[in-house]
């Protein structure tokens, strides 16, 4: 993290420096390559092999103990966990855990026996802060024996990971370029980051605009920018201002640069806006929002599969994503996808009366001993038709809303042809 050149005064006063939020980054405004569209953003490979943009994320876990006669200590017949854990049970501070790395142990007194809980993550994790409060008693009650442990974990930027300016040019990164292939200047400057020109006329970001030429100016001269509103006046202009300060430092009046193509060296045509912005990583990062599934728990009413990234679910496949498929005329991927895949079903229907819930198997007697039922053979319960009954393939949720709909005395027929099965 850096220091923004372009600040206001308050940010001194706050003592913001403390908290850093992001890193001076270059870069560049030009419709570069066709993977910066619709607010995606390259990053330099060669800028993120050296540190753009790394981070930390840091996360806490509280543990409270159930037993008011249980207590955190190390097992001291397990010499596995000996330099893991110390004498209290609880993991060093700076300690780096990995997954199923013992985290702490405690003596639980309902199974007399010690217990040693592990990392669960799946990033390698270091430890920053252990405290442990003992019991003690409140409202003539004595409280559980807790502990907390804070722990940090690295991550450089992924493809996926979200970054936005102060401006509140949030933007998608979307490719790490190879530093060669990028367009560079006369002076043989090549950018962090190549921003699509596209998000600057409907947003109106003008003071995106101005902090590009104030971080160049910044830069150039060895300065930081007061950026307090309303400094500047008509008579007086910002961009007045900062383009004298960049014509000073021997560089364009207005923040462009002429650029040449980093794959042939060619001289690109037009100026390109090229200067200084203070980026922002945000939370959103693709380690924390990956998912995948191919088998896990299905819901017990539907029999679809369950949301939910902690619990093993599935992502929904909409009626958006639906349009999409059919759009392109991959029917067939359809059907894999919402009904093979999904709640896929075989159900009798009685062709007589069309009932797809009538057709069921009565059981005669069921004998304990062997475990075994005696089955008579399947009726509607509806019409009473045995022999002319049929199967077909559903979905298990359209068998639900006929459920639903028979509440409502809502009769649903199924019109099967005679002597047809459409398994």
């Amino acid at each position: 993290p850096a220091t923004p050149f372009f600040r206001p005064v308050h940010y001194d006063a706050l003592d913001m420096d403390n908290f850093p939020m992001g890193t001076n980054a270059i870069v560049a405004v030009i419709s570069y390559t066709g993977y910066d569209m619709e607010d995606a953003m390259i990053l330099n490979k060669s800028s993120y092999e050296r540190g753009f943009a790394h981070g930390c994320i840091f996360k806490s876990m509280f543990i409270e103990l159930e037993g008011s006669k249980d207590y955190f200590e190390r097992d001291p017949n397990n010499k596995q966990i000996e330099d893991k854990l110390g004498p209290d049970g609880l993991v060093y501070v700076g300690a780096k855990l990995k997954s199923r790395d013992p985290m702490y142990c405690y003596w639980k007194d309902s199974e007399n026996k010690y217990i040693v809980c592990r990392y669960s993550g799946k990033e390698e994790m270091t430890v920053e802060v252990v405290r442990m409060s003992s019991g003690f008693t409140s409202g003539g009650s004595v409280t559980p024996n807790c502990a907390y442990v804070g722990y940090r974990i690295q991550r450089n930027p992924s493809v996926g990971d979200k970054f936005a300016s102060r401006a509140g040019q949030k933007g998608i990164c979307s490719v790490r370029w190879p530093a060669e292939d990028l367009p560079f200047t006369d002076s043989g400057l090549v950018p962090d980051i190549v921003f699509n020109p596209h998000g600057f006329p409907s947003r109106m970001t003008i003071a995106m605009m101005v902090e590009c030429m104030a971080g160049k100016s910044a830069a150039v001269h060895g300065l930081v920018h007061d950026a307090t509103p309303f400094k500047f006046t008509e008579d007086n202009t910002a961009i007045d201002y900062f383009g004298k300060l960049l014509e000073a430092g021997g560089y364009n009046y207005y923040g462009t640069e002429t650029m040449y193509s980093g794959v042939d060296g060619s001289m690109m045509q037009a100026q390109i806006f090229f200067g200084v912005v203070h980026y922002q990583r945000l939370r959103h990062m693709v380690s924390d929002k990956w998912q995948v599934r191919s088998k896990g728990p299905v819901d017990k009413v539907t029999h679809q599969p369950v949301k939910g990234r902690k619990r093993g679910g599935g992502v929904r496949f909409g009626e958006m994503e639906r349009d999409g498929v059919l759009a392109h005329g991959a029917s067939w991927v359809l059907l894999d996808r919402l009904f093979n895949s999904s709640d896929k079903s075989k159900e009798l229907v009685c062709r007589t009366c069309g009932s797809l819930l009538g057709p069921t198997v009565l059981v005669q007697s069921l004998s304990i001993k062997n475990k075994m039922a005696d089955n008579q053979p399947v009726s509607c319960k509806q019409c009473g038709e045995r022999d002319n009954l049929g199967t077909i393939n559903i979905p298990f949720v359209l068998r639900n809303l006929v459920c639903q709909l028979a509440s409502f005395n809502i009769k649903v027929e199924l019109d099967l042809k005679p002597n047809e099965s459409l398994v």
